[in-house]
């Protein structure tokens, strides 16, 4: 286990001037009128959701059930994540698609799969415009819910940040409680993909968990490609990973990934055990597999920052 209490070397990103503030702690459909490319609006199912436009067009869509990103668009319209066909948004299920939350558990495991915070309802908490890019923060705290699956005082600030080419995400978690607890989690990303087509870089010589063929007994061994494909089914784990990989779509698109803190990748393509949609899109997960103790008033943050490969960033 590690014991953290983490301030970011590189914080995801950071400004400097221009500020806009244009509301703290609000209820979560308390007001539609935001910031300057923020707005709160209704998405399917009802269900809230806030719309991030940034100076240059770009556009995110984050809904507030499971505090899920369903859509990262460049100013020429065209989407880098994916929401499945299958994606339900009724409250009751988790977003299959976009950028779900999986908290305090990552996969199978004492709770119920990817533990709750996909299922729960976020708040919109703070609203920024930062020299023409949107931010918003999102929280989620412990309840009745959640409670009976871990019994634990808890916060999760996720902030997100859009960005010309870039989409920009910081998940801070911290113990409110009174006693310690541990945690594992990950950011399940689906990207927009030609399945045939993608492939990821930067994952060579790293330690492996193979789940295919048995997701229970997953097999150990070393990456030995430099490019890493998705040829049937795919369900890896990458140990220590680095801070930086590379997503070729298959759409004529390199993405990017970039972070700090999650120390573990996981990449996941279903195949045909979900024939309808497995050929578009692929999973680049950031993960943090090693159990995080957090004492009381501890936290813990890690970032993420997906780019478009044209764009020239050194933050991380």
């Amino acid at each position: 286990m590690t014991t953290v209490s983490i301030s970011m070397v590189a914080p995801v990103p950071a400004f400097s001037s221009s500020k806009l503030r244009c509301f703290n702690r609000s209820p979560v459909m308390a007001s539609a009128s935001t910031c300057e490319g923020v707005r709160l609006t209704e998405g399917l199912g009802n269900l809230p959701k806030v719309v991030l436009t940034s100076a240059q067009g770009s556009e995110a869509e984050v809904y507030l059930f499971g505090g899920c990103v369903t859509s990262w668009k460049a100013p020429n319209g065209k989407d880098a994540l994916f929401v499945r066909p299958d994606a339900v948004f009724n409250g009751q299920k988790p977003i299959s698609g976009g950028i779900p939350h999986c908290f305090p558990q990552f996969g199978p495991g004492a709770m119920q799969q990817h533990g709750f915070a996909r299922n729960m309802n976020w708040s919109l908490v703070d609203s920024e415009n930062v020299e023409g890019k949107p931010v918003i923060t999102l929280e989620l705290k412990d309840g009745p819910y959640s409670r009976a699956m871990w019994d634990f005082s808890f916060q999760a600030l996720y902030k997100v940040i859009l960005d010309s080419k870039s989409l920009s995400t910081e998940l801070t978690i911290t113990n409110t409680d009174q006693k310690a607890f541990s945690f594992t989690t990950a950011l399940h990303t689906y990207f927009s993909a030609s399945v045939t087509g993608a492939s990821v870089r930067g994952l060579k010589g790293l330690k492996t968990l193979n789940k295919d063929p048995d997701p229970k007994n997953p097999i150990e061994g070393t990456e030995e490609r430099n490019v890493v494909t998705f040829p049937g089914f795919v369900d890896c784990i990458y140990l220590d990973a680095p801070n930086e990989l590379y997503l070729e779509n298959g759409l004529g698109d390199t993405i990017v990934i970039r972070n700090t803190n999650w120390s573990d990748a996981v990449l996941w393509n279903p195949h045909v055990q979900m024939e309808a949609s497995y050929r578009d899109f692929v999973c680049v997960e950031n993960a943090k597999l090693t159990e995080v103790l957090l004492q009381p008033e501890q936290s813990w943050t890690a970032t993420q920052q997906l780019s478009t490969a044209m764009q020239q960033l050194s933050i991380l």
